[in-house]
């Protein structure tokens, strides 16, 4: 190797090191002045009365963990109701600052914000005290570990880092699924001190779970996007994203000939990767009569509506899916590298509720297993623990604490 060759990794190195202080220098910019420059300016007009605005860090659209309460409350002619999506990873940075700006312009003068992922740029704002700000969050449960509970950990950064642009500041409420899981919510928002904000009161995106339509809607979706599903054992395999959400990865361990030769005359493998992921695994071309991705064409929630058994890992939608009180099965085959990675609130199998396997020899058999008898006590259990406070009328509690008793009855007759 000549000295050419030698210089060129250093200076691949030093020019990377250069632009990540030079991010890092933006960000600073952005969060600590002119994000708070601009709203501080803004909020020199007065709040408008029933001005409520969704925030969404990514999506185009609005998403699953939105959808009820903002169905709901358009329909109350007395609300001005507004989505706002950042653009996060879908624009580019210089876009995505002025996307923020334009934002923080807009929420200084509303009366209600809805959130439903970590925002530090609501975090950074000197917020006026007649905004409420609702964290509705995107998952239930406590399953994987994330915000300061990874501090330290491979996949999160330092105290420090996530100290000096927080996520989770200036919330009126945090809302979760049952009692049990307020302290993993507390730890994680770093809001110990601020007792109170994390309620136990529901999610708003389970309660449709509890309605017929959505569930035969759902039912009749599934099966024209996978006409093949009709008559067969619908089995959902969805598992979380491997890697930093950057550069999110879906795991390749199943084997999915191996499952369509067990299987494959009574069931379909419906596989629905990680919206993180952005290159999806192949599924073989023998086996496309038998497994289907459904990854861009069924949202989550409709999906598990129509599940007859779910092959998970470290994913929280098993937390919703236990509300039908049916066979889950835990593909673990990473389960001690991933808690290295990133850990778990709970003792991983001590908390699930069904089997934990680490081949596909054994998902194939729990599956099975599952179709000829099945007790859903341990499930029920879970259920009870996990997800108490999800009954269909979650959101009805949300709007009553955000917007007032008058809002929640003029949302129930729209």
């Amino acid at each position: 190797m000549n000295e050419t060759s030698e210089k060129k990794p250093l200076l691949t190195r030093a020019k990377g090191a250069v632009l990540h202080r030079i991010r890092q220098w933006a960000k600073d910019l952005l969060l600590f002045r002119i994000l708070p420059g601009e709203y501080r300016r803004a909020a020199k007009q007065p709040i408008q009365p029933g001005k409520v605005v969704f925030l969404e860090n990514k999506e185009p659209t609005v998403p699953e963990s939105f959808e009820v309460l903002y169905e709901r409350l358009s329909c109350v002619p007395e609300l001005d109701v507004e989505f706002i999506s950042l653009g996060e990873t879908r624009v580019r940075l210089r876009q995505y600052y002025r996307n923020c700006i334009e934002a923080v312009r807009d929420l200084a003068t509303a009366q209600c914000v809805f959130l439903n992922d970590a925002s530090n740029v609501v975090s950074c704002l000197p917020l006026r005290e007649e905004t409420t700000v609702v964290q509705l969050w995107h998952g239930c449960g406590a399953f994987k570990k994330w915000g300061m509970s990874t501090a330290d950990l491979i996949f999160g950064g330092s105290r420090d880092e996530i100290l000096r642009h927080p996520f989770y500041k200036n919330l009126s409420l945090v809302t979760v699924s049952s009692p049990e899981v307020v302290w993993a919510y507390e730890e994680a928002m770093v809001l110990q001190d601020e007792p109170g904000v994390v309620q136990p009161i529901g999610v708003s995106r389970t309660d449709v779970f509890f309605d017929e339509a959505y569930l035969k809607k759902s039912r009749n979706k599934l099966l024209s996007v996978v006409p093949e599903a009709k008559g067969k054992r619908a089995i959902v395999y969805a598992p979380t994203f491997r890697g930093r959400v950057a550069h999110a990865e879906a795991p390749t361990a199943l084997d999915i000939e191996a499952m369509k030769r067990a299987m494959g005359e009574d069931a379909v493998l419906l596989i629905k990767h990680h919206p993180f992921v952005r290159e999806l695994p192949a599924i073989p071309e023998c086996c496309r009569d038998f497994a289907f991705d459904v990854t861009h064409d069924i949202a989550i929630n409709e999906l598990i509506c129509s599940a007859d058994a779910v092959i998970s890992d470290y994913s929280s939608l098993v937390f919703e899916y236990s509300l039908f009180g049916r066979p889950m099965v835990f593909f673990a085959f990473d389960q001690d590298e991933y808690a290295d990675w990133r850990g778990f609130y709970y003792d991983y199998d001590a908390l699930t509720p069904g089997p934990v396997c680490t081949s596909t020899e054994e998902v194939i058999q729990a599956i099975a297993e599952s179709a000829e008898s099945f007790d859903s006590s341990e499930v029920d259990k879970f259920r009870d623990r996990f997800m108490g406070a999800c009954d269909g009328h979650a959101t009805d509690r949300i709007i009553e604490f955000a917007l007032g008793r008058e809002i929640l009855e003029k949302s129930l007759k729209g």
